[in-house]
């Protein structure tokens, strides 16, 4: 039940795009014989969504004509002034603009359908697809390369990097209001204004028959990340979803301006890509909380631990837990996942200006990342005792491959060297060894803590107690 798919917002340079096609698309319409009638466009203006799951637009076919208003391809444009691509985008668009338009020496950068967007001339291009600006809009991989560059260069000139949010389960957790609960009745009578929602959490969106949580501390991450990182939205949800989604998250449209991306947008509907970020995949974190749409970004990833605070949150990945609606509670702000993640982006943030200022080699912050990643459990030794299936080769586990990204070494036998064994049973020989010799014996949820929460959690919070539940072996399914 994916509550979210498709949006009509552009990236930080939309305007500017536009402006462009407006420009060339004018001049290449007065190259052509004066009785050639003008092809017209069709709006292609999104239906409204759906009531159901995914609140999903059907695409709407667009015709083409040289002369594109630039309404029809920027759908919303304010604040575009305020993004860090502004500037630099404009200038690329304007070194863009001073070539010659004639279709015999045009290079063709890009194309609004089967029209380049310089000269008029009908051409194939291939390259990137903006459907987060129009669904037919597509530049070349070198003019694209060249915005990249440079956008990346001015943002890291001013000590930014690039940080891409996903929305539901990272930063805020939505249900359609037929799915609550009863248990969940006692939140209509704490439903903050959606005037007033910089300061509530508790939105009820009537006009799309739900309503939103928005995560604890979430105000304060995106204004503390903004100072160090440009932000896009990227989300699979539909249209309607992400831009109210956007607002509630950016009321007074400071952070995102007009980047925010959906699963339309992209080449593959049920893949994310970098291909519509304009900053250099050197320099940009991604924070979601599935890490398999991210199939060409793993290493950029920060793995978000959901946030499940509506009961069909819960139903929807299969758990047959309570939601925290459901306990009447809530994730800790200063020590919940945002709080966490945020100390982890300054961090890297740091070491990247400043640890790695003097460097003469090209700086990565995948590089930086896996450095901080790997010093969360750094020391530590780590043998598991019947937590793999007998046969099950160990290495290939995911809590083994999580333990070692996170910085320990781990082994298959106890020696002196072991700081930790991790198990379910206080009664394994193994289990029974830590005990007698001093050793920390830890549930499996000690690992998975860390790796959410980016620190060595103490091991007294997570004690192997011999009635202890056989599902708490189970590994998070967003990990495996």
């Amino acid at each position: 039940m994916s509550l979210v798919a498709d949006s009509p917002v552009s990236s930080s340079g939309s305007d500017d795009f536009a402006e462009f096609l407006d420009g060339h698309l004018d001049a290449g319409s007065e190259n052509e014989d004066d009785g050639e009638a003008k092809r017209e466009v069709a709006s292609g203006s999104s239906s409204s969504s759906s009531s159901e799951e995914e609140f999903e637009d059907d695409d709407q076919p667009v015709s083409k004509r040289t002369k594109i208003p630039e309404a029809e391809i920027v759908q919303n444009g304010d604040g575009l002034e305020g993004s860090a691509s502004h500037v630099i985008v404009k200038q690329n668009l304007e070194t863009s603009s001073s070539a010659s338009v004639s279709k015999n020496e045009c290079a063709h950068p890009g194309s609004f359908g089967k029209l380049c967007v310089r000269c008029g001339a009908q051409v194939e291009v291939a390259g990137v697809s903006f459907g987060n600006i129009h669904k037919e809009i597509l530049f070349g991989n070198a003019e694209v390369a060249r915005w990249r560059d440079t956008d990346t260069k001015s943002v890291l000139c001013r000590r930014k990097l690039y940080l891409v949010l996903d929305l539901d389960h990272t930063l805020l957790n939505s249900t359609h209001l037929k799915h609550m609960v009863p248990e969940e009745d006692y939140l209509n009578n704490q439903i903050d204004s959606i005037q007033d929602c910089q300061n509530g959490s508790l939105i009820r969106l009537s006009f799309m028959n739900m309503m939103t949580k928005l995560r604890p501390y979430v105000h304060t991450f995106l204004k503390e990340a903004s100072q160090m990182f440009e932000m896009y939205i990227y989300t699979m949800g539909d249209k309607a979803y992400a831009l109210e989604m956007a607002k509630l998250l950016d009321p007074r449209n400071e952070y995102f301006h007009t980047k925010v991306i959906s699963r339309n947008d992209g080449a593959q509907r049920h893949q994310k890509s970098l291909d519509m970020v304009l900053g250099d995949e050197s320099a940009v974190l991604i924070l979601d909380d599935t890490e398999h749409v991210w199939p060409s970004h793993r290493d950029n990833l920060i793995l978000m631990e959901r946030y499940h605070f509506f009961a069909s949150s819960c139903q929807q990945f299969g758990f047959g837990c309570h939601s925290l609606s459901q306990l009447k509670s809530d994730e800790s702000e200063p020590e919940g996942a945002l709080a966490a993640v945020l100390s982890v982006l300054r961090r890297v943030h740091h070491i990247f200006f400043n640890e790695l200022a003097g460097q003469t080699g090209r700086r990565d912050v995948r590089q930086v990342l896996n450095t901080v990643r790997k010093d969360v459990l750094k020391g530590c030794r780590i043998v598991f005792s019947r937590v793999f299936p007998s046969k099950f080769p160990a290495e290939s586990h995911p809590l083994w491959k999580m333990a070692m990204n996170l910085g320990a070494t781990c082994a298959t036998e106890v020696d002196p060297t072991v700081t930790h064994v991790v198990a379910m049973d206080p009664g394994t020989k193994k289990s029974r060894w830590a005990l007698e010799n001093d050793k920390f014996l830890v549930l499996p949820r000690w690992i998975d803590g860390a790796n959410y929460l980016w620190q060595r959690l103490p091991e007294g919070n997570f004690p192997v107690k011999s009635n202890e539940p056989k599902a708490e072996a189970k590994v998070k399914d967003s990990v495996v």
